[in-house]
This record gives C-alpha cells, structure tokens and sequence, in this order.
C-alpha cells in the first residue's frame, strides 16, 4: 500500500523522441497499477511557478497508443528558467525557488516524476536540498552524456535520423565527386557522431574529445581518392573545434540560455575544400534530431523508464534517477546525474571499432 495519491509529471529541457512515451508509462502504471491522480505539470518549472500553477489532469487520453508514436512532448518543457537563477526583465536574476516549491504544494502533490538532462537533475536535486520536492528522476538527451546511465531518452532516434542522413547523403556525393560533411547536435559529447559516423559508413568522423588537424584529414580523402573513391562522407559534431580552434556559435542566446552552437560544419567544409581541391557540401540537421516519432530502442527505453520512476516514487524512494545499464533499467541516486559530462572515451571499444575500420578522426 502507498500514501501517494496523486503524483505530478514535468518534462524540461530540450525537447527529444520519446518523452511521450514515457508520459504514457508513468500515467499507465500510476493510475492502473496503484490507483493514483496523475497531473502532467506545463512547461516544466515554469508551470509550477505561476500562480495557479499550470497542470492538466493525465487519465484516458494518455493511455492511448497513439502518445508512443508522437514526437515532442505533450506537456511541453523549457531549457532556460533556472529558478535558482531566474531572469528578470532589465536584468539580474533572481532565486524563484520558493514558487516551484509551492506550485508542489498548491497542487497537492505527494511525488513529482520529471524527465530532463544533467542540467535539470541539479535543479531538482537542488529543490530537494531546500524544500519539500518529494522527486524522482528519468533522464532524456540525445547527447547521451549523462554519467549515470548507459542510455537516455532520445539519443537512439537522434543516431538514427543522423544515420539515415547519411544514406540519403551518399549517392548524392558519389553522383557529383563531392566531400558531404554532415553536422550533427553533441554539445559536450560525441557520441551521435560516433554512432551515426560508424553506423552510417563515414569516412571521417570529428568529435570534440579527440583533437583534429585538417591535414590529417585532407590527406584521408586524398587517399580515398588515390584507391578509386570519387566521394567522401565527413560526421562532425556541433561542438568540435573549427579548424583554427574556435567554438563556433549559431548567434546570440536568449537570456538565462546555453550558447547556441552551430555552424562548425561549414567551416570545415570551406578548409576541406582548400587543402583538397574537391567540392564540399555541408549538411546541418539540428533539430531534426530532436523530432519525429521515436525508434524502437527509445519506446522500450522510455516505457520502461516510467514503470520503473513511478514504482520509485510508490516505494517512497525519493531523490533517485531511473538508469539503463546492461541492458535493464535501474536506479541510482540523482546527484550521479548532476556530475560532469560523460564524454566520448577515445579508448572506448566503439572509437577503436571505427579506427579499424579504417575511418579517421583527424589525429593520425
């Protein structure tokens, strides 16, 4: 038997394939499986500030198989907003932490299940530590940095809309001897690179743990050229250094945003093209990573994620994170998801795959 009788549900952060179906699994098995109210909370935090908090009830409509297919996120969610560090108009910040605290209460919640990155566990872990936030963590990134589980919600569609651009890119590049290089989303990390560049057949893949020089590259696809190869296919991610070792941002951010990156990939294009003499094209997919249905591996992931969080929340096992690792999900404390980045390991198994066969990371 379970205290809990009703039992809020966040998404924050940016948005990936997959959070709906999580959604539905919390909403399934807490109103099914204990008989609780489910109240799925408006644009993260920011809907537990306002006054009335922003909430709408979770029953049929969400049970419905339908959500398993549906991009996005139904509650809708937000990347800025810290309530720690809230942006105030002319501004400064401010510390909103006492609304989101009761926006819990106003509501009547007895346990909240949010879905968010690294960035949005330390919020939450935050709130736990100064006031009654009764929470349970389900991690989602496509960058699939977080430190604490083997795989988040959304990065295995991310790798396969990245993986399939690759496809499309191909026959393109051998039909007009061209060099395609294909930027792909990965603030910190490089793991869709790596996976979509070893899945998809790259030539080249540049990550930002492993440091580049375009020479290196250059003479890769002289060689590809040497032994026959009309085309080369080039993966980097958004985070790589340009070729003279800048970041390279899409423009300014919102204020209380992570800088925007983006646009790396054309100029690595541009230096490719002058230390080869071939033409290059790049290809930027940004947010269609982050949209469209979810994979296989994201719904089976994602539901059980939700099973897991609410059973969590039911057993009163607060301040904990829901973790996929070797193959079956788990649990973790959540301050695990609050520590840095785990990056692309340049030893790994998947990086010495790739460097046998035969793909370059611009370092040898």
């Amino acid at each position: 038997m379970t205290t809990i009788k009703r039992l809020g549900v966040l998404t924050t952060g940016g948005d990936c394939a997959g959070l709906n179906a999580a959604i539905r699994a919390v909403t399934i098995r807490a109103t099914r499986g204990y008989g609780a109210e489910v109240l799925g909370i408006l644009q993260g935090t920011l809907g537990l500030m306002e006054d009335p908090p922003r909430a709408i009830p979770l029953d049929g409509q969400t049970n419905d198989t339908a959500l398993l297919r549906a991009g996005g996120t139904i509650l809708g969610s937000v990347n800025r907003g810290n309530p720690f560090r809230f942006p105030v108009e002319g501004g400064g910040e401010e510390d909103r932490s006492a609304l989101v605290l009761r926006g819990v209460e106003r509501l009547g919640l007895d346990a909240i299940i949010g879905i968010g990155g690294d960035g949005s566990m330390r919020i939450m872990h935050r709130l736990m530590q100064v006031g009654r936030f009764p929470f349970v963590g389900i991690p989602k990134t496509i960058d699939n940095d977080l430190a604490a589980t083997e795989y988040a919600i959304g990065h295995h569609t991310a790798v396969e809309v990245a993986m399939e651009a690759l496809d499309r890119l191909q026959p393109t590049a051998a039909s007009h001897n061209r060099i395609m290089v294909l930027e792909v989303m990965g603030r910190d990390a490089g793991h869709i690179a790596l996976s979509a560049g070893v899945a998809g057949g790259a030539d080249v893949i540049l990550i930002p743990e492993i440091p580049w020089r375009v020479e290196v590259v250059a003479r890769a696809i002289l060689d590809l050229r040497a032994r026959g190869r009309n085309f080369a296919l080039v993966v980097v991610a958004e985070a790589v250094p340009s070729p003279e070792g800048e970041t390279v941002l899409a423009g300014p951010s919102a204020a209380g945003a992570m800088p925007r990156l983006g646009g790396v990939g054309a100029r690595i294009a541009a230096a490719l093209e002058r230390a080869t003499g071939a033409e290059a094209r790049v290809t930027v997919l940004g947010h269609v990573q982050r949209g469209g249905s979810p994979g296989t591996l994201d719904r089976l992931v994602a539901s059980s994620m939700g099973v897991h969080a609410v059973d969590l929340a039911m057993s009163g096992r607060f301040g904990r994170i829901v973790v996929w690792r070797e193959g079956r999900v788990g649990d973790a404390p959540v301050e695990t998801a609050a520590q840095p980045a785990r990056p692309v390991d340049p030893q790994g198994d998947l990086v010495r795959v790739a460097r046998g066969l035969g793909i370059c990371f611009g370092d040898t």
